[in-house]
């Protein structure tokens, strides 16, 4: 019973560590390897410069009944939004506002089926969305402003646009315009609708995509411009996306919802589309989403190369097992565009390698229950016997080092010749004492004056220390085995330790689980 309780003990402080700090080191190791880019040094540079400091995400993508086709209000789906609104959370709140941004943007897609979902569940969906995004906890209220793109999941694209208006207007109510600029700084940031781009070009949202664009380009400040855009800019097919890409590229593939109704899916802006945009805006730096993994492409244009970073995603469901975000840092008191902007790409731990360690400690946890021994295997008992042993040992070998001391050898010849030692207790008689002296007995003679060293004299010398042995080390009962049915018993009741450890640990994962959510 002592070897389960400490078994139980054992693994009951297992799970309650691994529960309470292995998600949240996963969480915290990409704040502590990741960290705000460094500017590039240059003749420009200065100690006194300014840096707002800018979190950019993308494609939350709230998992909702158009997401795998899974049944509404199902078990599967409701258990598949629990953990990955779970997980994008714990990344918001564990992963990046412990940088402290001075501003946070969303490069679109916050929902899944946004332009096919139900006023109450677009409502729905949007709880959940400021819930997981949240700045007012317990203990922070955060006073950061947040900027939202307009993603295809969220409007859907020109050729829908027609036919539900009232997605749009939903859309606006709640994040706001779709095309706007913001100062961050001394850089203007240009967001675009970019859904609307591409549409007919005598539509009323296409239209107005393109004027707020033109009014950008006859701003006549020189402040560097970064374009936030949610699609993609057009490159060529199969062109390599840098070393933080974790899936094949993916190239340009344009849907149409029929004659004049516009663009039903596409996953780059058209060629003349991108162009034409580089040409009016004269962006510093492109930031896009869309795509749901990394990529890293440079365009060429009239005035020079401009750099485009794709997002990836910040949901581990959507298709992406290496969920990231960037930092980017505006410098506020510099108008050179080359030293501007500088960012840094920073990865969410993997929520596949989170569930191989609670599997890989779940079998531990039954390899444990099955495999202990049956009758104990206490460490404190081990140790134990350990010491009595070496206490045992050192007492034999001090009372055998005490009997040598005070005893003496005699070589005794038989009528043979043949010689034996004898032990003899060592007598003290005063005066000198003699070497030599022989002793006749019967037809045996002795000779008294060996001492313990004569031992190694011949190798053929027999040595008979039979008297030392102990009656205690003659016999001992050995106990007959436990029979396989009592051993196959023994390991069954088992199954109790098993029921202690779920019934301390799953209630504790469950509370673990939702303290996430007792203020929704």
């Amino acid at each position: 019973m002592h070897s389960f309780t400490r078994l139980t003990v054992f693994l009951c402080g297992l799970w309650v560590v691994t529960l309470l700090y292995g998600e949240m080191v996963a969480y915290w190791a990409a704040f502590w390897t990741c960290s705000w880019p460094q500017p590039r040094l240059s003749s420009s540079f200065s100690k006194t410069d300014h840096y707002v400091k800018v979190a950019v995400l993308a494609d939350p993508q709230l998992m909702d009944r158009t997401s795998h086709g899974l049944p509404p209000k199902s078990l599967l789906l409701e258990a598949a939004q629990f953990y990955t609104d779970l997980y994008m959370r714990r990344s918001f709140h564990s992963s990046i506002l412990p940088f402290k941004p001075d501003l946070i943007v969303f490069l679109g897609d916050q929902f899944d089926g946004g332009p096919f979902l139900s006023d109450e569940e677009w409502q729905e969906s949007l709880n959940r969305f400021k819930h997981i995004f949240s700045l007012n906890e317990k203990g922070r209220d955060l006073a950061i402003p947040i900027y939202y793109l307009p993603g295809n999941h969220d409007i859907g694209y020109a050729g829908f646009h027609s036919r539900y208006p009232k997605v749009i207007s939903h859309y606006e109510k709640e994040f706001g315009a779709r095309n706007y600029e913001i100062s961050v700084g001394k850089i203007n940031f240009i967001i675009v609708d970019a859904q609307t781009l591409d549409g007919p070009k005598q539509g009323k949202e296409t239209s107005l995509s393109w004027d707020f664009i033109k009014h950008i380009s006859n701003d006549a400040t020189s402040n560097p411009k970064v374009l936030l855009t949610h699609i993609p800019l057009y490159r060529p097919d199969d062109t390599p996306c840098g070393s933080h890409r974790s899936s094949s590229v993916i190239n340009q593939r344009i849907s149409y919802a029929g004659t004049d109704h516009g663009i039903s899916y596409q996953n780059y802006l058209s060629e003349e589309t991108s162009n034409h945009l580089l040409d009016l805006i004269r962006p510093t730096l492109v930031l896009s989403g869309h795509d749901h993994d990394q990529c890293t492409v440079v365009h060429p244009t009239p005035a020079g190369t401009v750099t485009e970073h794709t997002v990836g995603t910040v949901s581990w469901q959507q298709g992406n097992l290496y969920p990231s975000f960037m930092l980017l840092s505006a410098r506020s008191n510099l108008t050179n565009s080359e030293d501007a902007v500088s960012t840094n790409l920073c990865f969410l731990p993997m929520q596949t390698h989170i569930y191989i360690w609670y599997l890989t400690q779940f079998v531990i946890t039954l390899i444990l229950i099955i495999m202990w021994p049956t009758n104990g295997l206490g460490l404190s008992d081990k140790c134990m016997s350990y010491i009595r042993a070496m206490k045992n040992n050192l007492m034999a070998t001090s009372k055998e080092k005490d009997e040598e001391e005070n005893c003496e050898y005699e070589m005794v010849w038989d009528a043979d010749g043949s010689m034996h030692l004898v032990k003899k207790a060592r007598t003290r008689v005063p005066g000198p004492k003699s070497d030599t002296g022989f002793t006749g007995r019967r037809k045996v003679v002795s000779r008294p004056t060996a001492k313990k060293h004569l031992q190694e004299a011949e190798a053929s010398v027999s040595v008979d220390l039979s008297w030392e042995s102990k009656p205690e080390d003659t016999a001992k009962v050995q106990r007959p085995s436990k029979s396989k049915v009592r051993t196959l018993v023994q390991r069954l009741f088992r199954l109790r330790l098993l029921v202690i450890v779920a019934a301390v640990n799953v209630p504790l994962y469950m509370m673990l689980l939702f303290k996430d959510w007792i203020d929704r």
